[in-house]
């Protein structure tokens, strides 16, 4: 004997819907400032340990060379030999590239420095001298 009655289907009403939307959305008002604030810090460290890692292939070039690239060789001389040195024992960087920082800019490299044998910084997110938080300058110095 079957039975005529329809089978009642399991599911969600429209406005249990609407809750879970409304729900999702408050939650990602709130989280998603956080995380890209976040995002910015990450930047600045990222562009930070890279003038850390280019000071250590910067010092191999120097006990290799008995000098750091000067101004006009610049970091290329950091992954190609500059032609009037006989000693570069290079690449000193682990790809063929220069790296720019985390917004995209390239490095700023003088030497001699002002602040020690070598002035190496980023001009953060303006890239532009000074600045604060994401626009902050990021030096090898400090």
């Amino acid at each position: 004997m079957r039975n005529n009655k329809p089978k009642q289907q399991a599911g969600f009403s429209l406005i249990e819907l609407l809750v879970v939307l409304t729900i999702i959305a408050l939650l990602g008002a709130i989280v998603g400032p956080q995380l890209v604030g976040n995002l910015g810090g990450a930047k600045s460290d990222t562009t930070k340990i890279q003038i850390e890692d280019f000071g250590a292939a910067l010092d191999l070039f120097y006990l290799d060379s008995g000098r750091y690239p000067t101004t006009e060789e610049g970091l290329r001389a950091l992954i190609a030999a500059p032609s009037d040195l006989g000693t570069w024992d290079g690449p000193y960087l682990k790809k063929n590239t220069i790296p720019r920082d985390a917004w995209g800019n390239d490095y700023r490299y003088t030497s001699p420095g002002s602040n020690g044998p070598y002035d190496l910084y980023s001009y953060g997110a303006d890239n532009a001298e000074g600045g604060a938080g994401e626009s902050r300058d990021l030096r090898s110095w400090e």
